[in-house]
Order: C-alpha cells, then sequence, then structure tokens
C-alpha cells in the first residue's frame, strides 16, 4: 500500500536583518534642518513678511545674521567663555546631584528630612539670587557656577532617587537569591538599572545650565554671552544682542547632541531592550 505523502510548503526564509542605524541617518540630520529652516522662515514671516514685530524688538534674521559676522571677534571669544561655564557648572552640578540623590534613595528618614528644603530652593526664581550672589560669593566665575548648580542640580536629584528606588523587582529579587551584598547589589543591579533615568535629568539640566550661565554672567565680569547681551542690549543694538542669543541656543543645541551620544555610547543596552519608535 502506496503511502500519499502532502506537499507542504517551504518554510519562509528569515529576511536579512536591516541596518536601522544606516537607514535613520540621513532622517537624523535631514529632520533637524528641516525644522530649523522652518523655524527661520517663519521667523523672516513675522518680523519681514508680515512686519508684525518691530525690528527694536526681534530683528529679522538677515540683520542678525549681519551682525553676528560682524561681531565675531567679540562673541566667539565670549561663546567659548559661556560654553566652558556651562559645562564646568554642569560637571559639578551632576556629581553633586547624583551624590544627593544617592543619599536620598538609601535612607527614608534623609529623604522626608532634606526633600522639603530642596524643593523649596528650586521653587524659588533663581534670577532673585543673583544680586544676592556678587555680594555673597564676589565676582569672577564663582557667581556663574553657583547659578548654574542652582539650576541644575534638582532634575539631576530626582532622576536618581527614582531611579534607584525603582529597581526592576526580577533584578532586586535575583540579587537576594545569589546572596549579593549591598554594595554589590548596588554596583551590579541598583546603579546600572537607573542609570536610563539618570540620563532624562542630566538631559534636562543640560540646557538648564545654560540658562544659568547667561543669568550668572549678568551678574558677573567674565565677558560671556550673557555679559555682552546686556551690553549691546544697553547700547540699542538689538540685532547684535539676538546674535549672541542665538550662539547661547546653537551652544545648548551641541551640548544636548553631545550628551545624548554619551548616553548611547554609555548605555547601549537602552535602544536594545527598549520599544522602538
Amino acid at each position: 500500500m502506496t503511502q500519499l505523502t502532502e506537499a507542504r510548503p517551504e518554510a519562509p526564509q528569515p529576511r536579512p536583518a536591516v541596518r536601522r542605524g544606516f537607514a535613520e541617518r540621513p532622517a537624523a540630520v535631514g529632520l533637524p534642518a528641516l525644522g530649523l529652516v522652518i523655524a527661520v522662515a517663519g521667523w523672516w514671516l513675522v518680523t519681514s513678511g508680515l512686519n508684525l514685530v518691530h525690528p527694536a524688538a526681534l530683528p529679522p534674521p538677515q540683520a542678525v545674521g549681519e551682525s553676528l559676522a560682524n561681531a565675531t571677534d567679540v562673541l566667539l571669544p565670549a561663546l567659548g567663555i559661556t560654553t566652558w561655564m556651562t559645562v564646568l557648572g554642569f560637571l559639578l552640578s551632576s556629581a553633586a546631584g547624583v551624590l544627593i540623590g544617592m543619599a536620598l534613595a538609601a535612607s527614608r528618614r534623609v529623604e522626608r528630612m532634606f526633600a522639603p528644603l530642596l524643593v523649596a530652593v528650586n521653587a524659588v526664581p533663581k534670577i532673585a539670587f543673583g544680586p544676592l550672589l556678587v555680594v555673597a560669593v564676589g565676582w569672577g566665575q564663582k557667581p556663574i557656577l553657583t547659578m548654574v548648580f542652582l539650576l541644575c542640580f534638582f532634575p539631576i536629584v530626582l532622576s536618581t532617587a527614582t531611579g534607584l528606588t525603582t529597581t526592576p523587582a526580577d533584578l532586586a529579587e535575583l540579587s537576594r537569591s545569589l546572596n549579593a551584598s549591598w554594595w554589590q547589589s548596588f554596583r551590579k543591579v541598583r546603579f546600572p538599572s537607573a542609570l536610563p533615568q539618570i540620563f532624562v535629568g542630566l538631559k534636562v539640566a543640560m540646557p538648564l545650565a545654560a540658562i544659568g550661565a547667561v543669568i550668572g554672567e549678568f551678574y558677573s565680569d567674565r565677558p560671556g554671552l550673557g555679559y555682552q547681551i546686556l551690553q549691546y542690549n544697553g547700547v540699542g543694538d538689538t540685532a547684535t544682542a539676538w546674535a549672541a542669543i542665538v550662539l547661547v541656543a546653537l551652544m545648548s543645541i551641541a551640548l544636548y547632541a553631545a550628551l545624548s551620544l554619551v548616553e548611547r555610547l554609555a548605555l547601549p543596552w537602552v535602544k536594545a531592550t527598549t520599544s522602538a519608535r
């Protein structure tokens, strides 16, 4: 007796993996450039096209570009000073914020004792501290770094404490089942799992660092971009003052992009274990 066998369809061959990183590179550059073009076009339309804003309040982009080209000998050194103050203040705030967040996460009593004070300090408008900083710490770099610290530390503290107190339950149970010590559990489980949350706070704090540096330079003798904004605005040269503001914005974008790159290099597993958009 002959046995008839049914013909089974062949299993589909697996499709080759697509290198999404390579495919996303044009969009990663093109979309921000397109957004910049749209923003500049809207700026030109409001100022030059429809004349909705007086040039003394908001000069057109071509006037700002011309002023930037004419004042590069002043604005570029000022950009270097503000960038250095922003980065230095951000690093100091990051170190202090992570340590304070670790202390709050380690003890419920410490959190209940100092969390209201941190919220109160963060709630005070930081520009109110400006004139007082000159009296308290003097001129130079100190008021700038203090202002950067006051603006930056709270989101870093909050993200660190949140990350360290929300360790996934399965990872915490695994460390307990392996009889890991507190330090081993912290170094191998709790801190690595908190790093994505910590970087969220760092990325929130980075633009705030630029704001703090500019505000601090309003009350300092350091000739950074904040100092130049006051000087040019005082003599009625609003186009050059807006050119300095544009440089602050570009500096913030560059520093934020650098921090995002550090996050991708330091946490390669985050993109692989989270859902893609």
